[in-house]
């Protein structure tokens, strides 16, 4: 079940990443860089479909870097790559989502930036700026790659410019590259942000047995005191993910109706269960 859901993320992103392109950017002549941005010079430019060019250019990268970036990587990132070219080929067919080129770099920029966002949090990728960091990386190590990623990007906008002669067009490019990117860190941050439990309980090594043996969580007992009454309790700590949450609490009110429960929010757990995505 975990895995269909995990595929159907993945799906959905593609769809995202491939409306973003075929009824944002390339109508409209954005380019915020990458393949993507590639894909829209080369089709005002030579007339090469979009979906054609992006899949060609991830085919060649990931040909040049295959013993690098793993034989894993690479199966996954054509696979997406496919999607995604059989998807902004698809939408290709249906009336751009607007004309008006600000709503169209706000919002192609934003379902560009989930679907990115979406393959990624699913250990998956559709390649583009994924594999030129990657390959970028192992070839010079001692530079960073944000700097270097961002060089990239210029260029291509730089490109833009001499295909579109606009500078505005480059503008709106900078600026769906902005959104594109604060997107993904916003969705992945998102997905990233779990609950801490706090349990103090008299039954706390009944319902630590009780909650490690019915959920793929672990517990942390604590012997504790407190400082009104002077009793003896225990405190019971857990990681969850937020949609965990309900289940938990019913768990542990069932063996303590009494149990004082808090829950507090966490930014990021590094651990067994807890994936860490930046």
């Amino acid at each position: 079940m975990k895995k269909v859901k995990s595929y159907l993320c993945v799906l959905v992103g593609v769809m995202l990443v491939s409306a973003g392109i075929s009824l944002c950017f390339v109508p409209n002549k954005i380019v915020t860089g990458g393949v993507s941005g590639i894909s829209t010079i080369l089709y005002h430019s030579l007339q090469i479909p979009a979906g054609v060019s992006y899949y060609a250019i991830n085919l060649a990268l990931l040909l040049i870097g295959a013993k690098v970036l793993g034989k894993s990587f690479v199966i996954k990132t054509v696979i997406c790559a496919g999607g995604v070219s059989l998807f902004t080929e698809l939408f290709s067919y249906l009336p751009p989502l607007t004309d008006n080129i600000f709503l169209a770099t706000v919002f192609g920029a934003v379902l560009y930036g989930f679907g990115i966002g979406l393959t990624l949090v699913n250990s998956a990728s559709t390649g583009g700026t994924d594999i030129a960091g990657r390959l970028i990386q192992h070839f010079f190590s001692h530079l960073p790659i944000g700097k270097l990623l961002m060089i990239v990007d210029g260029l291509v906008l730089f490109a833009s410019f001499l295909c579109f002669r606009t500078v505005d067009l480059v503008l709106f490019g900078v600026f769906g590259l902005f959104i594109s990117s604060t997107s993904i860190d916003w969705l992945i941050k998102k997905m990233n942000i779990s609950k801490l439990a706090f349990i103090i309980t008299e039954t706390g090594d009944d319902m630590a047995k009780r909650l490690v043996s019915s959920s793929p969580r672990g517990v942390t007992l604590v012997d504790v005191t407190g400082a009104y009454t002077n009793d003896e309790k225990q405190m019971l700590v857990c990681a969850l993910k937020e949609n965990e949450i309900p289940d938990f609490e019913r768990k542990v009110l069932e063996i303590d109706a009494g149990a004082f429960v808090i829950y507090a929010e966490s930014q990021q757990i590094v651990g067994n269960g807890f994936r860490v995505y930046h």
